[in-house]
């Protein structure tokens, strides 16, 4: 960072939320939205392209799993921490278009790997860049928008998850169908440079448009800030949580297509385009949904933010089971569709809560770290248990069954993970800053 930035008070006595329009708040919003929504769909378009992937090099679940996993979850987590650090401290807009164009250039290269470790390298480099998208993002919202409006705001922009993942799999399962899997991610990557211009010239660092002074909190170091967040009883429970919660929703369900495709013999397009359309409803549902609700529920006790996710994520376990359970499309349609819903609608009410705790000098911090411990070993390590389960179950089922318990079995995973926000809600009141 070439410039020194001043901070924000640490009570946020200067409201940098006043600083803006509701017109101008919702424009620097849906600019934020639209980077998420790069970052999503080159994230995930991978998800939709593991069937060619596996015939061409000859791969095993396990490996498929390392791909769309640990390659991607080390350096994504490794420089998360200080881009976080940098982004309390700095220049959020600069962390995010920098970011922007170094994952738009690494998912481009994704498309001309000619091996699969050349493939996995440039998916580490996917990673890489990604980790300066969403902490700082969030804190820039967190900064756009008032306590009170903020799990809707924040709904809003965990929706472009959804808006990334149905791009990624629509999108790069027609190309890939029509074309081969690298033009997918020719196609995915490339729109990411144009954004980035975008980005530069639209968002806003309230940090430059006024004059705040210097925090306290500003000298903190990494490893200060971090042990002030662990010590929370709250956050730690919300951190397991989204650990255990990353296993499922962000790891192993990007086997999601393969399933469809192995065991309900639908075609490359087919499987991106149907659980393209099924995301677009779970996302528009669950994240406003799930945000309004939140920030409704914690105007009248705070502690809903997370007890709601809580019982939502308990109350998904069944439905995805069920999903994959289910031997027709038709049937594992609702099923999966509803349980969708409840999981995206989950979200925004679990980020809001790690805000509400976090203090305003932390908060891309708070995020990162808790990224840290979700993308290490849930997004890390999802991919990879799923794909061995799978392995090991194809030995005595079948590829196609071995596949089907293997989700089945990683569903379960949502009971811990709602239990573990159920806990952080009993130390939600006496862990606020703010």
């Amino acid at each position: 960072m070439s410039n020194k930035v001043e901070a924000i008070d640490a009570a946020e006595a200067a409201n940098p939320w006043e600083l803006y329009g509701a017109g101008q708040r919702r424009t620097l919003l849906f600019i934020l939205f639209l980077t998420g929504t790069s970052n999503y769909a080159d994230r995930n378009v991978i998800g939709v392209l593991l069937e060619p992937i596996k015939a061409e090099f000859g791969v095993s679940d396990t490996m498929l799993g390392l791909l769309t996993g640990l390659a991607f979850a080390i350096f994504y987590v490794t420089v998360g921490l200080p881009i976080a650090w940098l982004a309390d401290r700095g220049n959020r807009k600069k962390i995010i278009v920098w970011s922007l164009t170094v994952w738009s250039i690494m998912t481009a290269l994704c498309g001309v790997a000619q091996n699969f470790w050349q493939l996995a390298l440039a998916r580490v480099g996917v990673g890489a860049g990604e980790a300066g998208a969403v902490p700082p993002a969030q804190s820039l919202i967190a900064d756009y928008y008032p306590p009170e409006q903020r799990a809707g705001a924040l709904g809003v922009y965990m929706m472009s998850s959804m808006a990334g993942y149905i791009i990624g799999m629509t999108a790069g399962g027609w190309v890939a169908q029509h074309y081969g899997w690298r033009e997918a991610f020719l196609v995915i990557g490339l729109p990411g440079f144009l954004l980035a211009v975008a980005a530069h010239f639209v968002l806003r660092e309230p940090r430059l448009q006024a004059g705040f002074a210097v925090a306290p909190e500003a000298t903190e170091d990494a490893r200060q800030s971090i042990k002030l967040l662990l010590a929370k009883p709250a956050y730690r429970n919300i951190v397991y949580a989204l650990v255990v919660y990353f296993l499922m929703a962000y790891g192993a369900l990007v086997f999601t297509a393969s399933f469809m495709i192995r065991v309900h013999g639908l075609t490359v397009a087919e499987a991106g385009g149907l659980f393209g359309i099924m995301s677009a409803v779970g996302a528009v549902v669950g994240n406003l949904g799930g945000g309004k609700l939140g920030d409704y529920l914690a105007k009248r006790d705070i502690a809903w933010v997370a007890k709601f996710p809580g019982l939502a994520l308990i109350a998904a376990l069944p439905l995805y089971v069920g999903s994959f359970a289910m031997g027709s499309v038709a049937l594992m349609i609702p099923l999966s569709l509803i349980g969708g819903i409840l999981l995206t609608g989950a979200v925004p009410t679990i980020f809001a809560a790690l805000h509400v705790i976090c203090g305003s000098k932390r908060r891309a911090m708070a995020v990162a770290l808790a990224f840290f411990f979700a993308n290490l070993i849930g997004l890390g390590l999802g991919p990879v248990l799923a794909g061995a389960i799978s392995d090991h179950m194809a030995q005595i089922y079948g590829p196609a069954e071995g596949l089907r318990y293997a989700l089945m079995i990683m569903s379960l995973t949502f009971l811990p993970a709602g239990i573990f926000m159920l806990r952080a809600a009993k130390y939600l009141k006496s862990d606020l800053e703010e």
